[in-house]
């Protein structure tokens, strides 16, 4: 049927904006909810509108070639691809953040990271930041664009993701205060020089993978997912090698499956690291574990 749909879709007449998103958001009600905002996506990235060029547009008539490309991304959008990868960028803390293939698309359960970092760094002046497999850059960016008095590093293993950061970075205004680094987590940190260090590595158990939504499963890099046969592994080398980076009582905070709570929070306190917390997220489950690394820095 919604096939059907997209092809009466290219054989109307000088189809308007309106009646496109019209048309789409009929398209994608069978995909659950959103189907407004992914319509909107869509036909705003190839007309080059936002929301308010869609609404006062809404009688522009849409030229044949750029109706077909609408349907082309509606037609890979109901196969599955995330509208995120279809339109090249994804909305995070307010930001819009470009997406490559190796990067993850940010998603909203990783905006709790960065409040439970901004909350944890409040009277903390001119903090230096490190975010470990930094991906699109949408958690350091983020933190930089709140605190204009904080510097970063940002390591990943892969290049193309680190210039997608360094680009998102350029893009908000905080590139002259942040440094990319060719790196496995922290490995290649300076000793105690740091105030905070976040992560959102892999955490999906091995075996898991195979039974993931199909717009994570095919379209998300496996090395962003892939946390071994427990889903601890990053966990385990990030805990030795943070503790080794951080400043005194510096904070160490990184994202965690929903059912990962206890085993981190286990992970951290056998490595020393004290004042343990395990942080919800706003659907209620365990998201983000953070911890202070032992020393006499005051906390706020």
């Amino acid at each position: 049927m919604s096939r059907a749909m997209l092809e009466r879709l290219t054989a109307e007449p000088a189809p308007t904006v309106e009646a496109t998103l019209r048309a789409l958001r009929a398209v994608f009600a069978g995909s659950g909810e959103g189907a407004r905002a992914e319509a909107r996506m869509i036909v705003g990235h190839v007309l080059g509108l936002d929301l308010g060029g869609l609404i006062l547009g809404g009688d522009r008539v849409i030229e044949s070639a750029a109706l077909a490309r609408i349907v082309e991304l509606a037609s890979r959008r109901l196969d599955g691809e995330p509208v995120q990868r279809l339109i090249g960028e994804a909305d995070f803390y307010g930001l819009a953040f470009a997406l490559t293939p190796e990067t993850l698309v940010p998603r909203p359960d990783t905006e709790t990271l960065v409040e439970a970092v901004l909350a944890r760094l409040e009277g903390v002046s001119a903090p230096v930041l490190a975010d470990l497999g930094v991906g699109s850059g949408a958690i350091l960016v983020a933190l930089l664009h709140v605190r204009s008095d904080a510097r970063g590093v940002a390591s990943d293993l892969f290049g193309e993701a680190l210039a997608t950061a360094r680009g998102n970075a350029e893009r908000h205004g905080v590139a002259a205060r942040a440094l990319f680094v060719r790196g496995s987590y922290a490995s290649m940190l300076a000793p105690r020089a740091f105030d905070a260090i976040v992560s959102n590595p892999p955490y999906i158990e091995t075996a898991a993978i195979a039974q993931l939504d199909e717009e994570v499963r095919l379209h998300d890099p496996l090395a962003a997912l892939d946390g071994g046969a427990d889903g601890l592994d990053a966990y385990r080398v990030i805990v030795e090698e943070a503790r080794a980076a951080l400043r005194p009582g510096g904070l160490l905070a990184v994202e965690i499956g929903h059912e990962q709570g206890r085993s981190v929070a286990a992970l951290f306190s056998a490595a020393g690291f004290v004042a343990v917390e395990t942080t919800a997220d706003l659907a209620g489950r365990d998201r983000v574990v953070s911890a202070r690394a032992p020393g006499s820095r005051a906390s706020p």
